[in-house]
């Protein structure tokens, strides 16, 4: 697969304030160097990207990068977080190019529904990480001020979660966290990193069986 290295995007995000009153035909067909493309060369590029051919698929990221960095970034509103998001959007074209079927819409509308639905997962995504850190970093409500004994259980509660976390190796707690925040099941965590069912499988099981055991009995309340 082609390795993009996001500089186009960045590119898109330094047009973003002039896109932002455009229309997504304004965006699309806004050079006058363009040719305008038609519905038939769309179905024809992405049945050439099915088959393998890289340089459609390039093709298809110089002419559409620019709304789909826009739709994203609208969405997540963090520029870098979307150049990710655009990204992984034209990964999921190139596994999924054999799955269009021109009867259910248009090219750049599946395109565009695939950047939302990843744009949103993000924005959830993000949203319950900042929800788990704020709690971690600060683990004492307001009224434990008025507590001494519940403000030291909440500190040793938060203590024994983090230390818990970090009996899980990288790759179980990065497919924990993302099944967790992202609410993905386990072949989609398979899916969004490329690898085998059964090896993610293991590594969310292993991950919950080690903090399962170390918090054991320590966080009884939680």
């Amino acid at each position: 697969m082609l390795a993009f290295t996001g500089a186009n995007v960045v590119g898109a995000n330094e047009d973003l304030r002039e896109s932002e009153t455009r229309t997504l035909g304004d965006v699309l067909y806004g050079s006058k160097a363009k040719v305008r493309v038609s519905e038939q060369e769309w179905v024809r590029i992405v049945q050439s990207i099915a088959a393998g051919d890289e340089l459609a698929l390039h093709s298809l990221y110089e002419q559409t990068y620019r709304i789909v960095f826009t739709l994203i970034v609208r969405i997540i509103n963090n520029c870098e977080t979307a150049e990710e998001v655009t990204l992984d959007v034209f990964h999921d074209v190139w596994r999924r190019a054999s799955t269009y079927d021109p009867a259910d819409g248009s090219v750049v509308g599946w395109i565009m529904n695939q950047a939302r639905s990843r744009a949103i997962d993000r924005f959830r995504f993000e949203h319950r990480k900042r929800r788990v850190n704020i709690y971690v970093d600060n683990p004492l409500p307001t009224i434990a001020a008025n507590d001494p004994q519940q403000a030291c259980q909440l500190e040793e509660q938060s203590r024994l979660l983090r230390n818990a976390l970090e009996v899980l190796t990288p790759e179980e707690r990065r497919v924990i966290e993302t099944a967790f925040f992202s609410e993905l099941n386990y072949h989609e965590v398979a899916a969004k990193f490329n690898q085998p069912l059964g090896t993610v499988k293991t590594r969310i099981r292993s991950g919950l069986g080690k903090l399962r055991q170390a918090l054991a009995g320590t966080l009884k309340g939680v």
